[in-house]
């Protein structure tokens, strides 16, 4: 990586190279991003499956 930047900054891409940091820096956000999103809407199904339990004992129960 450090003769990548050292060759961009011989050829004066300074502005190639902040774009490319930019670019990635993006990327790798936008996957850590759905990452959690993935991990909270697991956390979500979890919650509602316990709830639906909960309603079919107090159901249940109701009925005895």
């Amino acid at each position: 990586m450090n003769e990548i930047t050292h060759a961009v900054l011989e050829r004066g891409d300074l502005a190639h190279l902040a774009l490319f940091l930019w670019a990635g820096a993006a990327s790798w956000g936008c996957l850590v991003l759905l990452r959690e999103l993935g991990a909270a809407n697991r956390r979500f199904n979890a919650f509602v499956t316990e709830i639906a339990h909960l309603n079919r004992l107090f159901s249940n129960r109701d009925r005895s």
